[in-house]
């Protein structure tokens, strides 16, 4: 395998085709869970059983050399089977009893939540920390988790009954929600006739492990225009009911808006987008890519959206639609206004996640 670093396009082509030994179909889906993952976020998906979430990740694991675990949310599930927990034991010399932390499944670089939605919300919520901050907190002692360190839980859309809706404020966490739907009758097709005529095929590393901290490195050196920063903040603030600026749209079918955490996203996942195409600058259609899984889940319909059988998807197209097209040019920008929006982006970039070289075993 090569040493010299050939850039996150080249690296995401691998992924891909590696993955294409494994999962049929499902590109736009592995598209959004690699511009999450190269940008830092993590992913939300919401799909039936038996769409292949499990393969997704640990494939993607297997392929970047990384630690893969999962755990199968249920309502008996207590924090310390995720996080881990202090066990008191006893030196046999000398006899002085202390407490020895053991890891829990979280302490992984990929970690499946399997629906997340079954176990209870204190249990839900030792996930919070673990994806804010990259470290657990275990009897008053902090535990740093490996880096890079990416969640993606699920979510059943059937049988909610006995279910625990995540909070507003863990949904905010996910950088992405992605729809997952039934494959198309061809590719359902290959899907049986592949896994009944032979068995799994096994995957091999693609890149180097030092790789990924060059990658997102790259990842943060994309420009951001003044526009794109602008649009992001205005398409976000047109999703708030109760703006002076917002959207009439919003103030229809909308009860809740998305926060500043919505913008973040929306620039940080479209940076990844670019990079992943090999471009050194946000465009256009990487802001577009991006608004849709970012802010899906940071908006709440209205009862009167509910009651149209309006979707979250619907009524963001419609604000965008109420905005305007991206036109891609640079519009006249009061400068302390673009200084504030260079400072912000600064510190995002210092608050996001890095990648360092994490690899099986460590």
């Amino acid at each position: 395998m090569e040493t010299e670093y050939v850039g996150v396009a080249e690296l995401q082509k691998r992924v891909r085709e590696g993955l294409a030994t494994r999962i049929i179909g499902q590109d736009d889906i592995i598209q959004q869970v690699l511009t999450a993952f190269f940008s830092g976020g993590h992913v939300l998906v919401i799909g039936v059983p038996g769409l292949a979430k499990t393969l997704m990740i640990r494939s993607l694991a297997e392929l970047l050399d990384l630690q893969f675990s999962r755990v199968q949310f249920t309502p008996d599930l207590m924090p310390q089977d995720i996080t881990g927990t202090s066990i008191l034991t006893s030196d046999v010399d000398t006899g002085d009893r202390t407490f020895r932390f053991r890891k829990g499944p979280i302490f992984a670089n990929l970690l499946l939540g399997d629906e997340i939605n079954r176990t209870p919300p204190k249990t839900q919520a030792a996930l919070l920390e673990a994806m804010e901050e990259g470290q657990v907190t275990v009897m008053g002692d902090r535990h740093p988790l490996p880096s890079p360190f990416f969640v993606m839980a699920t979510q059943n859309p059937l049988d909610q009954e006995g279910t625990y809706p995540l909070p507003f404020t863990q949904l905010d966490r996910f950088a992405f929600q992605v729809i997952l739907d039934y494959p198309a009758a061809e590719e359902e097709l290959d899907v049986v006739s592949t896994t009944t005529a032979r068995p799994e095929s096994s995957l091999q590393p693609v890149v180097p492990g030092a790789w990924l901290t060059q990658a997102i490195e790259e990842v943060e050196r994309v420009e951001i225009p003044n526009w794109a920063l602008l649009r992001a903040t205005k398409i976000v603030r047109s999703t708030r009911p109760a703006e002076e600026d917002g959207s009439p749209v919003a103030a229809e079918l909308l009860a809740y808006g998305a926060g500043p955490r919505g913008i973040q996203t929306i620039l940080r996942t479209a940076r990844a987008r670019a990079a992943l195409q090999g471009r050194n600058t946000v465009t256009a259609q990487d802001l577009d890519d991006v608004i849709l899984p970012s802010l899906r889940h940071r908006v709440v319909l209205s009862v009167h959206a509910e009651a149209e059988g309006l979707t979250e998807d619907t009524v963001i197209q419609r604000i965008r639609e109420s905005i305007g097209d991206l036109d891609g040019h640079t519009p006249e920008v009061d400068p302390g206004e673009m200084g504030f929006f260079r400072r912000w982006l600064e510190q995002l970039s210092e608050s996001t996640p890095r990648f360092r070289t994490s690899r099986k075993g460590n």
